[in-house]
């Protein structure tokens, strides 16, 4: 039996079950992502193509790439289209090793003429799949009539993706317009490092620091305030629900 079906085939409780065991893995990587980001980048920013920096960018594209199957890995629980399931793991699939092929710190095994376009191509491959399993988890958190234990884990993994997501839409822009963020920032990770960094800055109400261009300073304010917005919406969600009881 196909394994995109066998999800449609678990019981409510079950489908619970591995919608809270999805949600907390991706809660778990994204923690190391987003640590990697706010930590890490320093020897990243100061020399790329040390061996520490090396070493920091091999962890990091290995989290990364565990980051979006596990996203994938997600999506099947909100949907059974079989071209959408598909459609997205080819791309993500084609995105990784091609991305791996051409960013591996250590070895580059395809040469890149321009890789401005390069990188911006695989970023706006990844960054639509980051909006669509975002859509669904929405979808899916404000549904149901009772507060089970995926919502919650639906609901910090929703917040982490949307920090993620536009630190994701700061680097894009970054890499067609580069210095957008405001600093001359190396594109690859340690762009992306910053982006990630600012972005949780916007949503955690911290002055980054940074002084960006119009677009995004704008696209920030939509973050500070989608994001708060969405606090709220969480908070009156989730407390007006009563408790479901699950059984075995």
């Amino acid at each position: 039996m196909s394994n995109f079906s066998l999800k449609s085939l678990l019981s409510r409780a079950d489908l619970q079950r591995e919608k809270a065991k999805d949600y907390r893995n991706i809660v778990i990587i994204q923690v190391i992502i987003v640590s990697a980001g706010l930590v890490l980048s320093e020897p990243v920013l100061a020399n790329s193509k040390s061996e520490q920096s090396k070493l920091i960018i091999s962890i990091f594209s290995f989290f990364a790439a565990t980051y979006a199957f596990l996203q994938w890995d997600l999506l099947r629980n909100f949907t059974n289209s079989r071209p959408l399931i598909i459609g997205i793991l080819i791309a993500l699939s084609l995105t990784i090793v091609v991305g791996i092929l051409g960013e591996f710190p250590y070895y580059q095994f395809i040469e890149i003429p321009d890789r401005q376009t390069y990188l911006l191509t695989l970023h706006s491959v990844l960054f639509p799949i980051e909006v669509i399993v975002i859509c669904f988890a929405i979808s899916d958190l404000f549904s149901g009539n009772f507060m089970t234990p995926d919502k919650l884990w639906g609901a910090a993994c929703i917040f982490l993706m949307i920090g993620i997501s536009f630190g994701s839409l700061y680097d894009l822009i970054s890499i067609a317009r580069p210095g957008s963020l405001g600093g001359d920032f190396e594109l690859g990770f340690p762009n992306y490092a910053e982006c990630v960094t600012y972005s949780f800055s916007i949503l955690g109400g911290v002055d980054s620091g940074l002084q960006p261009s119009r677009l995004i300073r704008n696209i920030s304010i939509i973050e500070a305030v989608w994001g708060g917005l969405y606090g709220m919406l969480i908070i009156g969600k989730l407390l007006g629900l009563p408790r479901e009881e699950i059984k075995s």
